[in-house]
Formats: structure tokens, C-alpha cells, sequence
């Protein structure tokens, strides 16, 4: 685990991030060591704030080193990622921090990177966890407990419920293991209010797919309550499902991320609750941990499995 001094400069270089403008690839390019950040969606604006976030804390660290920032067009285009970390592997970059598209898809890959000596871990998203044991891989997750964080958001939401009310799930890519963790923790906390989950939709993480979802539950399931969403972009895809149905103020909607743009949704009430679980601080713990590694010259099995990082309840009466 992180000491608390360096866990100290660490957030405060997260959270100054938030004033910096992106720096260009030139300027960041110093010192022998490379790390690689391979994320999901680069236009994606939580992906936005993981790339801010790693170039501030580049600038500021007192360590020299080379960040190369790499990302895929869609949340859901696994070869294209994993052509990148395959790119990466024969560059012999010193480490890779990657935020999987798919919790399995990725291992083989990973396995190729750890085989080739060279620090790899996981952020935002776990590699499933039965696929590394069956490789004899150990990759550490940088990153929050997300059915933790899902259940705060659950359990928010069951106190405007009743007992016996129906409620939707739209979930992000069913294979990505943070996505199950979130939909395991809607379920943890409805079922403790004896609320009934009536259908579990995937959304892909994506506003159109998201909105899709939810118009379908809307439709098959007239009876719903509150949809429950495994990111903010689906959230507001599931917003614009309940207005065009006419459902707005019978329907809840909550999401998960505490993005910038839910907060006018939240303000007015047309989301519920969110979930923060603080993106600047999984890309530069995530960043951290390899350059920490390399200089202390640890090896991959020498890291500790995980690092936790926060999530809080975002609510419309916080």
C-alpha cells in the first residue's frame, strides 16, 4: 500500500490536474523509463480526466520519465487495444498501466507483457480474476471497489423505494468484470430492501446504447420504479428514455462516475444519485505504482494485488 506522505503528493497532483491544459505528446518525452497508459474510450470524459491527471503528475514528479498515452475509439474495441499493448510489448516500453476493454479478452496479451518483463497493471477495470490464476499471472488493480461504490448508489435509491417495487439495471459491457462487480452491488442492496430487480439491460458504457436500454426496459417492463446505471453516460441516455416515454418524475435515475456533465441532471433531480470514484486518482496511483516499481526494480511478483482507491455517494441533497 501507499504511505500516506506519497499518498499525500500523489492526490495533490490528481487533483491539481483539473488546471492544467494537456500537455502534447512532445513534452512528454523525458528520462529512461516509459511507462505506457493503454485506456478505454479516449474520448470518453472520464478517460479524459485519467489522461489530465497522468500528464500533471509527469510534470510534477521528481522522477524522470517517459508517459506514452494510448487509447481506442470505442469502449468496446477490444482487438484494437490489444493490437496496442501488442505494439507496446515490441517497444519494449518499461511498464504499461492499462484499463481493460474486457476483463478476459485482454489476459493473453498481458501474459505476453509479463512474460516479456515488463511491469503491467490493471485500472478502472480488473482482468477476471480466474484467467490470471489459470495463467500464473499476477496483475495488479489500481482501483476502487466498485460493488461497494454500486451499493452506496443501491442503497440511496431504496430509501425513495418500497418494499416490492420493480427496478431496471442498465449495465455496462457484461464481460468487464467492473461492470458485474456494479450490478452485484445494485443486487446486494435492493434485495436487503426487498426491492425486485426485473431486468438487467447492457448499455456498453455508451449515451445511445445506454438510452437503448433503458427504452427497452421502459417498454417490456412498464412497471419499473428507478433504472439503475453503471456509468453517467448511460445515465443520460436513460434520462432522455424516461422523458420520451413520458415517464419523467415517476421513473429514478441513478448513475455511477460523477462526470460533468450529469451535474445539471442531478441539480434538477433528473438523476438520483451518482457515484464518484475519483478517475484522476486511478491514473495517477495507477502510474505511480509502476514508476515505483522500476525504481525500486521490483519484480511482477513482488506487487501487491491491489491498491484501493475511493468512491463516495453523489446526491442531489449533498
Amino acid at each position: 500500500m501507499l504511505d500516506e506522505k506519497r499518498r499525500r503528493f500523489i492526490v495533490g497532483s490528481a487533483l491539481g490536474a483539473a488546471g492544467f491544459a494537456l500537455p502534447t505528446a512532445s513534452s512528454a518525452t523525458r528520462g529512461d523509463i516509459t511507462i505506457a497508459l493503454v485506456l478505454k474510450s479516449i474520448s470518453d470524459p472520464f478517460t479524459k480526466t485519467m489522461i489530465g491527471a497522468a500528464l500533471a503528475f509527469q510534470t510534477h514528479s521528481p522522477y524522470p520519465f517517459q508517459l506514452a498515452v494510448h487509447g481506442i475509439a470505442t469502449e468496446t474495441d477490444v482487438d484494437q487495444q490489444i493490437r496496442i499493448v501488442r505494439t507496446l510489448i515490441g517497444q519494449r516500453v518499461s511498464a504499461v498501466v492499462l484499463a481493460p476493454a474486457d476483463s478476459k479478452a485482454l489476459i493473453p496479451v498481458v501474459s505476453e507483457c509479463v512474460k516479456g518483463g515488463i511491469i503491467t497493471l490493471a485500472i478502472d477495470n480488473p482482468l477476471d480474476a480466474g484467467g490470471l490464476n489459470l495463467s500464473g499471472l499476477r496483475v495488479p488493480f489500481v482501483g476502487p471497489d466498485n460493488r461497494r461504490g454500486a451499493r452506496l448508489v443501491g442503497t440511496y435509491l431504496a430509501r425513495k423505494l418500497r418494499s416490492g417495487d420493480a427496478v431496471g439495471v442498465v449495465e455496462g459491457v457484461p464481460a468487464n468484470r467492473n461492470s458485474q462487480q456494479r450490478t452485484a452491488g445494485f443486487i446486494d442492496a435492493l434485495e436487503a430492501a426487498h426491492v425486485s430487480i426485473v431486468a438487467v439491460e447492457a448499455g456498453d458504457w455508451e449515451y445511445n446504447k445506454g438510452k437503448q436500454a433503458a427504452a427497452t426496459i421502459l417498454v417490456c417492463k412498464p412497471e419499473i420504479r428507478a433504472l439503475l446505471c453503471g456509468n453517467d453516460n448511460m445515465a443520460m441516455g436513460a434520462v432522455d428514455a424516461v422523458r420520451e416515454a413520458r415517464r419523467t418524475g415517476t421513473v429514478f435515475v441513478t448513475g455511477y462516475n460523477n462526470s460533468d456533465a450529469i451535474q445539471p441532471l442531478l441539480k434538477d433531480g433528473r438523476i438520483l444519485a451518482t457515484v464518484d470514484q475519483f478517475a484522476a486518482k486511478q491514473a495517477v496511483y495507477g502510474v505511480d505504482v509502476a514508476l515505483q516499481a522500476l525504481l525500486q526494480q521490483r519484480k511482477q511478483d513482488d506487487l501487491p494485488a491491489s491498491n484501493e482507491t475511493p468512491v463516495i455517494l453523489i446526491a442531489r441533497e449533498a
